[in-house]
């Protein structure tokens, strides 16, 4: 058999997970001494010289400490006071041109790669590290990428040294902000090794698929582009196949030839009929696949497949939003990436978790705010059916910006839940001007280059402004400023509007009085910033209005950072309408009162009020009923019509005992009751799942909370928990929801938050079964089982 024989058996694309067993330390980003003797050593004068540095070959690591990725170091560091804005709009967290002993990373990994294999091509992709990542390969410098949230990928093939070690390094520099949010630190994302034919398909969004539907048949479109990296002139054919989600064959293309010079490139278009579609929807989120392939020699070399959901999207100024032809209203949540317990190092399982706590609200989409989010949390909206607005991190022309947000696109266009792009988010240096417009129109430009098939918005917190960037952008966005919308769309009722933010109520889980000194806010409908609104006040807009597209609530859940309108102890945001571990504030009953589709009836607050016996309290309604009555211990307290869009509520005198609400609707009656509970006894672990995949990066969530001698539960209790596990599975962070704790998120201890915490937990890789405890003083004690299997269909638990 020939060599060329021989490498196009063996060159098939493979892709794999690099995240495990990776060395870490942290350098100094003021001292060379501490930083490895990096800045001192002159690596740069000549290709592969990296003696005395963690880029050499010789370079012993082991001291550092060993780790799985995604990491976030961030999150394992204290709470640090100080007085500075960006400090405190980042969580607290010791990251930043401040804290150079802590900002700056270095990680060093070791890989193999068989000599059998040396006629490939090889490339690493980091999804996504915060921030200024510089990469080396045997001490080869492969480049830096400044983003903290673009990924990045290097061809590593000629610095491979087959049947050897190879060591990767990465210094990660978190010394520079991009975000006034929390933005974690680290590799944080998944790290991939591929590898290729010479002749392949461009891993640059090579891969193009959208469709156009008629009636009840559907054309796919592929859209491919072949490189060619060999030595010589190279030929082969390229075709597609569409595949149903189960992997069955439905149709396939001809195959179309292709001739290319040393590195050339030539981009192909096939067409694909599929007749009476699936349809992607919010409901029905069916996922097909295309399977391009190419051949050389008659071998097949490369084949990529590539998700998509056949589905339209219309966006038209005087109905909003049109799924598959049918209005719909966006009921969306604006949100960061990190979650409790782990920071911006979400397991794949976090994202899918969020998206279904979102769902079960009622939403139907989702702003990533305001950077490129991590591909899984695309996918988990494609699965689950959930639309994205999808967001570059800065409205910029610069060639860093423009190529991150170029990769965006051709990362992210085969999403069906992307619905639309946003060039940027208020910004107010630029967004009334000339440059803003400039800068917004060759983006625009760019974004109908590279993806025809969607629109984009600009999140401008402006009213009734009709200058700079609004006149150019397609989809309006408001961010607040809801009094502004209406005039706005009677100046100019041809351009489509869309809250890109809206609400900001601030609340605390389960907090009733305003407390200054711990940074806590009643949970109700109460308070907002000087900028924004309630729900109350611009939710009955959105729904009243069909030309107005819907909105984005400033938050889903609650995030590090941003302590509005408190500074420390404060160390994250009260806007979510779930906390930091996803738990349901009231506001959240309010919303999924008018936005699901199921009947809801919540009564706030909770009926424990020792020593206010007598004294009046506001008890709250959220429902979708027609009607509700009140009873407090059987007394009714009157019964009154349910407003559309509104809520209701009882000025009630506090006797212990049972508090409860009965709504009619529809000719049909429903209701639920609070109980004054007596103190905690015992402790209950509710697992999301109840099994998980034992690949090493399954995972799940277990809450906890405790409950009295009558099963209730306590929603004053703030014992302390302290878990155990046994058997192959790992506690990887705990959380609470307390907008002011400062307790670690890495340890194996938490106290309740009104009465809630979370413990999130890592499968190993050894099937069986694993144990998990939880104890505390005086009460009861809690223990659940959790199966580590090789089942590879494991689903999201039902709540």
């Amino acid at each position: 058999m020939t060599a060329t024989g021989i490498y196009a058996q063996q060159s098939l694309r493979e892709r794999i997970n690099i995240d495990k067993d990776w060395k870490f330390a942290l350098g100094h980003a003021a001292d060379p001494d501490k930083d490895f003797n990096y800045k001192v050593a002159n690596i740069f004068s000549k290709s592969g010289k990296t003696e005395n540095t963690p880029m050499s070959k010789d370079f012993v690591d082991s001291t550092w400490r060993t780790l799985d990725l995604p990491h976030d170091w961030a999150v394992e560091l204290p709470f640090v006071e100080v007085d500075n804005f960006d400090v405190q709009s980042h969580g607290y967290k010791p990251v930043g041109g401040l804290f150079p002993e802590t900002s700056v990373g270095w990680y060093r990994k070791q890989l193999s790669f068989d000599e059998a294999d040396s006629g490939a091509r090889y490339a690493i992709t980091f999804d996504g590290v915060f921030r200024d990542a510089s990469v080396w390969l045997n001490g080869y410098y492969l480049g830096t990428n400044e983003s903290g949230y673009m990924g990045v990928t290097y061809d590593i093939t000629d610095y491979i040294t087959f049947g050897e070690p190879n060591n990767m390094v990465v210094r990660v520099d978190a010394t520079q902000y991009e975000g006034w949010f929390y933005e974690g630190a680290g590799i944080y994302r998944h790290v991939w090794l591929e590898k290729f034919h010479n002749l392949h398909f461009n891993n640059d969004g090579g891969i193009f698929v959208y469709t156009e539907v008629d009636g009840r048949q559907a054309e796919v479109f592929v859209e491919t582009e072949v490189v060619n990296e060999s030595l010589k002139v190279a030929s082969g054919q390229v075709y597609a196949i569409l595949l149903d989600r189960d992997g069955k064959e439905l149709t396939r293309s001809e195959k179309q030839p292709i001739e290319l010079p040393l590195n050339g490139k030539t981009k192909n278009i096939f067409s694909l009929i599929l007749d009476i579609p699936n349809m992607w929807d919010l409901e029905n989120p069916y996922l097909y696949r295309v399977k391009t392939v190419l051949k050389s020699g008659g071998v097949e070399i490369d084949h990529q497949i590539e998700k998509f959901g056949v589905r339209t999207i219309e966006i038209d100024p005087k109905l909003g939003v049109l799924l598959n032809g049918k209005p719909i209203k966006i009921k969306g949540t604006n949100n960061h990436q990190d979650h409790a317990g782990v920071g911006s190092a979400l397991p794949d399982y976090l994202q899918y978790y969020r998206i279904k706590l979102l769902k079960e609200m009622g939403s139907n989409a989702y702003r990533a705010s305001h950077n490129p989010p991590t591909p899984e949390l695309l996918e988990a909206c494609d699965s689950l059916g959930m639309l994205v607005m999808d967001e570059t991190r800065l409205l910029n022309t610069s060639p860093e910006h423009m190529s991150q947000f170029e990769q965006l696109i051709k990362r992210d266009r085969n999403h069906p839940s992307v619905f639309m792009w946003c060039i940027g988010n208020e910004e107010g240096w630029i967004q009334q001007n000339s440059v803003g417009k400039r800068l917004a129109l060759t983006m625009l430009a760019k974004q109908r280059e590279l993806d025809p098939t969607r629109t984009s918005t600009y999140a401008a917190d402006m009213a009734n402004v009709y200058k700079g960037i609004n006149p150019v952008i397609p989809v309006r966005g408001f961010n607040y400023r809801e009094y502004g919308m209406v005039p706005y769309h009677k100046d100019h009722p041809n351009q489509p509007i869309i809250g890109t933010e809206m609400g900001s109520t601030v609340t605390t889980r389960g907090i009733y009085t305003v407390d200054s000194l711990k940074g806590y806010l009643p949970d109700q409908d109460l308070s907002h910033p000087w900028w924004a609104s309630l729900a109350e006040e611009w939710w009955p807009i959105a729904a009243d209005n069909d030309w107005l597209l819907g909105g984005f609530i400033w938050t889903g859940f609650d995030y590090r950072g941003e302590p509005t309108p408190f500074t420390w102890p404060n160390v994250n945001s009260h806007f979510g309408v779930m906390d930091v571990c996803g738990f349901p504030k009231n506001l959240y009953y309010y919303y999924q009162s008018w936005w699901a589709d199921k009947d809801v009836l919540h009564i706030s607050p909770h009926w424990n009020w020792e020593g206010k016996e007598g004294a009046n309290i506001d008890v709250w309604v959220n429902s979708n009923a027609d009607q509700v009555e009140l009873f407090l211990n059987e007394k009714s307290l009157g019964s009154k019509k349910m407003k559309r869009n509104s809520h209701l509520k009882w000025q009630v005198v506090y006797q212990p005992g049972e508090i409860k609400a009965v709504a009619s609707k529809d000719g049909r009656t429903f209701e639920t009751s609070t109980f004054t509970t007596s103190s905690p006894a015992s402790i209950q672990l509710v697992p999301d799942r109840k099994s998980m995949k034992a690949d090493g990066m399954d995972a799940t969530v277990v809450n906890a909370v405790v409950v009295d001698r009558n099963g209730r539960e306590v929603p004053t209790a703030n014992n302390p928990i302290y878990f155990e596990v046994e058997g192959d599975i790992e506690i990887i962070g705990v959380g609470n929801g307390d907008p002011s704790t400062h307790e670690s998120d890495k340890e194996s201890r938490r106290s309740l938050f009104n009465g809630k915490c979370q413990l999130i937990l890592q499968s190993g890789e050894t099937t069986g079964f694993a144990k998990v405890r939880a104890i505390s003083p005086g009460l009861e004690p809690a223990e659940i089982t959790i199966q580590i299997t090789n089942n590879k269909k494991i689903l999201l638990g039902k709540r």
